[in-house]
Order: C-alpha cells, then structure tokens, then sequence
C-alpha cells in the first residue's frame, strides 16, 4: 500500500515570502529479492499560500517575528499542524540573502516542520532552482543540440540558469529586478533608487531622483535599456560597461546557442501579458514596466519566448521529496565519525562533463564547485555526482581519480570530506584509488545512487557490519 506525504516549501525572497504544500506518494517499488527502493509516483500541489511583501525593519534588516507571523497564518489557512508536515524546505533568495539577520530568519523558520532542507540560495543555486522549478530543465530535455535559459527576475536580481539535457551548465546573476526603483502609484513619486540604477541614469541623462515625481518617459527609458542589458547578459547583443555594472558575481562562462527563452519570477506575468498603461505602477514599483519592456525587446526576441510551468513560484521549494535508497558492496568510506551528513547540496557532472578531455574535466568541475562558495570566498561541504561507467577498467579508475583531484584542487584545501555519489557501480575502486592519493582526506563514496544538481542528500550511518550506507536523496519537488 503508498504512502502519502504532506511538505512544505518556504521561500523568502528579496520582495515576496511564499509557502506552498504538497502532497507526495510514495511506493516501494522494491521485489522480495532486492533492498527497499521508494520513490516518489506523484506529486500534487494542495495549497498555494497568498503573495506576501517580505516585511522589513529597515533596507538591510528582516523583520523575523513578521515573517514567522505570515507562515503561522498561512498554515492555520491551509489547516496544516506542523507536526504533520513530513518533509520540506526553507531558502532565502535574492537580496534577502543578504540582509544582516539572514541565517536567523531561516533557521527560525526552518522549526514550521522536521526533515527540511535549509539552504541560504547563493545567486548560482538560485539559478538553477528557478529554473527547475520554471519548467526550464525539464524542456531542454528534449533539445539535443542547444540549450535553454531561464530569466528569474525578481524584486532585486534576475537570475540566469542555462539548462542542456535537463542539467544546469552555466548560472549568472544581474542586479536587475522591480524593485530597484520604488514608486508611489498615486502621485509617481520615487521613494527609493538602487545605487547601480543611480548610475546608470544619470549616465543616461534622466532626471530620476529619490523624493521627486519621475516622468513616465524617463522611467520607460530606463527600464527599455535594463532590457537590452538582460539581453546582452545572454549573448544576444554586444556586452557593453553597463553590463558590468549590474552583473553581481560572474558573468555566463561560455557563449551558447539557446533555442528557447523562459522568464520566471514576479517580473514574468508582465512579461507574458501587456500591463495596463493607465496604471504603470501597480505594485509600487517598476516591475510592471520593466516586464512590458522585456516583452517587446527586439534582441530578447530574437529567440523563442517560451511558456514556463511557474512564475512568480518557480523559486519555491516544493518539498524535500525523499527517495530512500541503499549503497552497499562497493561503497567506499574512511572515517565513521564523520557520519551521518545532512543536507548535503549535490553538483552533478553531465555527460559532456564526463566526454571531456583530462583538462576541461577539472576545469568544469572547479567551475561548479565555485557555485557553493559562500560570500567569504569558503566552500561549503558538497557532493559530486557522476554516472560514471559499468564494469571500469584500471586504466579508466586512474585517469578519472586524476581529473576528480585537479578539478577539486582548491576544494580539498578546506576541511570539508571529499563526497562523490556515483550512478554506477565504481565506488570501491574509485575510493581505494582516492584515499591512496589523498592520504589523510576523510572521504565517502557511494555508488547506485542517482542525483542531480539542486539535490541534497543526507547519509546515513554503515549498516551489516559497515557493507551498507543507508541514504535519503532530497529531490526538490516544482511544478504541478
């Protein structure tokens, strides 16, 4: 008989606080002969909570006793007890994950249920969450030769997640959002300029300024080049300074054919439909126009807009849909003390990854370890994931062992164990040949596992005399 599960995903972000319930079915899919292998058989959405202003004390301050107020109100709405939410997660995003008080507004509300994975979203896992859950990844599934790209654009930041054979490949993030100007409806007076918009308007002559009324022209113009700048952002017109100047992090770090474009966040429904001219300013702020703009964007249409499954929610953590698998016979570890680990976020190696030659291997997996560096420049602890191959040869063990060290090389001068999670079954080779290149790293190695970047993984403590680690592979639930 299934199993049903009720999660939770909350998220905080720059100018919306969300909630959303699911209920997840699961099954033991295994036989009498096999291990217990339960996976999810659907998933539907059951409560979508209302769109709430995150509630501030000042610009840099969450104010935390509001939001725990608006997530209680929201869960007596849907008639939910926390104590009967199973599994689930919290992120901050945008510019709320940069507010002075940010990792205690998450903890707090990482107590409205149990098993959840909290996760403070830097700007490249941000990326890569609004693109699965926009429907993005899913979509270029069926793309072979060219990839597709998400637009998250929210209150402070629009994130870019480029997406190839239903993987991540390339994150950006640009301080380009609806918010950056804030604008009383009524009398179209500007209450609040971001610095970076400052700049560019007065490289642009307009007469925007904090405390007088603006021109609608003015701020039209405005929003028209902020557009264009998204559009470079992607390679679709000649990057210039003021590209620059709104990029927060990196900019995409290979130029790429899309065949598609999707536009999440709040910005996004006025994207895919006119807003009305006799009321530019409906939120305040300048979302409205700045989405219309985007939509008639002669270089951002030069390629496919295409539908995405969410907007404004795609960010969202649905739930931490768990899928409780067991590594054993060739799982290799060094160190029981170092277990269990929670929460562990995954960064998977495509299969192009893995065709690469020795270099760009490592190159490519240096690259997506940077997108779990925290704002000190530190790693967090991550897993690797790769599906590796069937039956490897010594020769294939060694070269592999040598390209997984060289892109992990400023990785391992951290603490952090070394964890790979691996598709087939290779860990015990792979393991023995790393501990005996790595003397003294702690590592863990397991094989028949299948993850995928966006995951997060928790494991276990050694079963049957250390053969068996137990596992529990969070998959973040989007969509319907």
């Amino acid at each position: 008989m299934n199993e049903v599960l009720l999660s939770v995903g909350i998220d905080l972000g720059t100018t919306t606080t969300q909630l959303v319930f699911s209920r997840l079915e699961i099954e033991n899919q295994a036989t009498v002969f096999t291990v217990p292998r339960i996976k999810i058989v659907d998933k539907k959405i059951i409560y979508r909570g209302d769109i709430h202003f995150t509630p501030l004390l000042n610009r840099s301050t969450i104010d935390i006793d509001k939001v725990r107020t608006i997530i209680d109100e929201e869960y007596k709405k849907a008639g939910v007890s926390p104590r009967s939410v199973s599994v689930g997660a919290v992120i901050i995003t945008g510019e709320a994950a940069r507010k002075e008080n940010s990792e205690s507004a998450i903890n707090t509300l990482s107590g409205f249920a149990g098993d959840f994975v909290v996760a403070a979203a830097g700007s490249d896992l941000e990326s890569i969450l609004a693109g699965r859950g926009a429907g993005t990844a899913d979509m270029s599934r069926d793309i072979w030769d060219k990839a597709l790209v998400n637009l998250d654009i929210g209150g402070g930041t629009t994130n870019i997640g480029v997406f190839k054979g239903g993987a991540p490949v390339d994150t950006s993030c640009l301080d380009i959002g609806g918010r950056q100007i804030i604008i009383d409806p009524k009398t179209e007076t500007l209450s609040y300029i971001a610095e970076k918009v400052k700049t560019l308007s007065k490289a642009m002559g307009l007469n925007l300024a904090e405390g007088q009324k603006a021109a609608r022209q003015d701020i039209e113009k405005l929003c028209t080049r902020l557009a264009e700048i998204l559009s470079e952002s992607i390679g679709l017109a000649p990057a210039t300074a003021d590209l620059d100047l709104f990029i927060t992090a990196h900019p995409l770090r290979s130029s790429r054919q899309f065949a598609g474009i999707t536009y999440s966040g709040g910005v996004a429904d006025f994207i895919y439909k006119d807003y009305d001219p006799q009321n530019p300013y409906p939120y305040g702020d300048i979302g409205a126009v700045l989405g219309n703009k985007i939509r008639h964007c002669p270089a951002l249409n030069r390629i496919e807009r295409m539908i995405p499954k969410e907007t404004i929610r795609a960010t969202v953590i649905g739930a931490g849909s768990n899928a409780v698998d067991i590594s054993g016979s060739t799982i290799a570890w060094n160190d029981k003390s170092i277990l269990p680990l929670q929460n562990v976020p995954i960064v998977k190696m495509t299969s192009e990854d893995e065709e690469n030659s020795y270099k760009l291997f490592a190159s490519r997996l240096a690259e997506k370890l940077t997108w779990f560096k925290d704002e000190s420049g530190l790693y967090q602890l991550v897993a690797v994931g790769f599906a590796g191959v069937h039956d490897p040869s010594f020769e294939l063990i060694k070269d592999l062992c040598g390209k997984i060290i060289l892109g992990m090389k400023d990785y391992l001068k951290g603490n952090n164990p070394v964890i790979l999670i691996i598709d087939n079954d290779m860990a015990k080779s792979l393991g023995y040949a790393l501990m005996n290149a790595l003397p003294g790293k702690n590592l863990v190695v397991l094989d028949s596992i299948k993850v995928d970047t966006g995951d997060f993984i928790d494991i276990g403590l050694p079963a049957a005399a250390g053969r068996v680690i137990p596992v529990v592979v969070k998959t973040l639930v989007f969509g319907k």
